[in-house]
């Protein structure tokens, strides 16, 4: 099985992966660590700042990654910004059968309730560098991202009261 986790940035995409891992022993791809390395090996003129461009380059080489680890029956989770809301279009039937996903988002009243323990979260699994986060495009992210979820028929994992990084697969 494949689980795809996405969503806004600082959603807990990371985190959630590495519960799956240790419940479930699931490995789980970072698009974000695909992407800074194809970035610093000079493979791409892309900047971790081109995130349209990066979802449009990165995610034929994802989708790939996630059709061999099913056609190897393998499990993997594959968490990041970089999946488009529509990704279903580009499988068949015999892998959609083998891939759950969830679109992590949080809702305005948690964010504006919560903001300064999302910043101090925000490196709980992977460090970053500096990453200047504005609340107001926090809340309008992630407004888009549940509409676009809505439109699209996505499972959403609705943060609105408090953070629990887990789920039943």
């Amino acid at each position: 099985m494949v689980v795809i986790i996405f969503g806004a940035s600082h959603t807990g995409k990371t985190l959630l992966a590495q519960k799956i891992l240790e419940k479930y022993k699931f490995n789980y791809l970072s698009i974000d660590h695909l992407k800074m390395g194809l970035i610093r090996s000079g493979n791409t003129n892309l900047t971790p700042e081109d995130d349209e461009k990066l979802t449009k380059y990165l995610w034929p080489i994802v989708r790939e990654i996630i059709k061999t680890a099913i056609e190897n029956g393998q499990n993997l989770t594959v968490e990041g910004c970089y999946i488009p809301f529509d990704w279903r279009k580009d499988f068949d039937k015999k892998y959609l059968e083998n891939i759950k996903s969830f679109c992590l988002v949080m809702t305005e009243n948690y964010i504006r309730n919560n903001f300064e323990s999302i910043i101090e979260n925000e490196n709980a699994i992977e460090k970053r560098l500096f990453d200047f986060v504005d609340m107001e495009e926090l809340v309008a992210e992630n407004k888009l991202n549940l509409s676009l979820c809505k439109e699209n028929g996505e499972n959403v994992i609705l943060i609105d009261n408090e953070y629990k990084a887990g789920i039943v697969l």
